[in-house]
């Protein structure tokens, strides 16, 4: 038996043209995945879906805003009419910033929280409302952050929408329960992906690699085997509400 077969089964990935959803969505479709690739930039979204292509997987590109409902509502119907089901959706929108505390808009706040956050409150309402009636089960994977717990300041508002899509992943861990949709998050340690790169000064650098006893940055390809895991209803039947931790041991020098 392959613990971590995904044949006959639909991954959605929300933000599957970033860096760290892409490689993740390879994996994914090497394991037997339909792909969905989901994400606003129609040419990072095509190279997204020649990776898993390559990588011998299965994918179809569908453009919407993270944080608009009646794109993924719209999506929604397009996927199923193209593979015929949803049965995993990973959550990994992203966007950050370094705004020091006293110079955040409310602009600044509010776009982050929405694509961060709101954006996985209303993909889980969307895809888990057609899990649930298909009656099959199903994962719901958020992708959150080390820094969604101990407070890092350089990074407030994504600190703070990180610790929120904690605090879903476990209330939904509970609401889908009885529907055999198991929600759980991964956090990631320092990964450099676009959306922090450039907040990585060489004093930023320095005190990350402080906090990680690996001494080292993530490779996306880390992931791969997190995600699959999760995704996989014979691998983590009975896993739901937790948190695993892809962090090179950032976790355990901040408990």
């Amino acid at each position: 038996m392959d613990l971590f077969d995904l044949t006959g089964k639909t991954a959605v990935i929300i933000g599957g043209n970033s860096t760290l959803g892409s490689v993740m969505g390879e994996a994914l479709g090497a394991y037997g995945a339909k792909v969905a690739v989901v994400g606003r930039n129609a040419e990072t979204s095509a190279a997204a879906k020649q990776r898993i292509e390559a990588a011998g997987g299965e994918a179809a590109v569908f453009q919407a805003d993270a944080t608009s409902k009646d794109d993924l509502s719209r999506i929604l119907s397009e996927i199923v009419e193209w593979s015929g089901s949803v049965d995993i959706l990973l959550n990994c929108p992203g966007k950050n910033s370094a705004t020091p505390f006293f110079e955040i808009t409310e602009e600044e706040w509010d776009s982050i929280m929405d694509v961060n956050l709101k954006g996985v409150m209303i993909a889980c309402q969307v895809f888990g409302k057609r899990m649930i009636n298909q009656g099959k089960g199903g994962s719901i994977i958020n992708i959150s952050s080390v820094s969604s717990g101990p407070p890092l300041s350089r990074v407030f508002t994504y600190s703070v929408s990180k610790a929120g899509v904690n605090s879903v992943t476990q209330f939904l861990a509970r609401e889908f329960a009885p529907h055999t949709i198991r929600v759980n998050a991964i956090i990631p340690g320092f990964f450099p992906a676009e959306q922090n790169k450039k907040i990585l000064s060489e004093d930023r650098i320095k005190s990350i690699m402080g906090h990680t006893p690996m001494n080292r940055f993530g490779l996306a390809e880390e992931l791969q085997g997190a995600a699959v895991y999760l995704a996989s209803e014979k691998a983590s039947s009975f896993v739901t509400g937790t948190f695993l931790r892809v962090d090179g041991g950032f976790g355990a020098m901040t408990i």
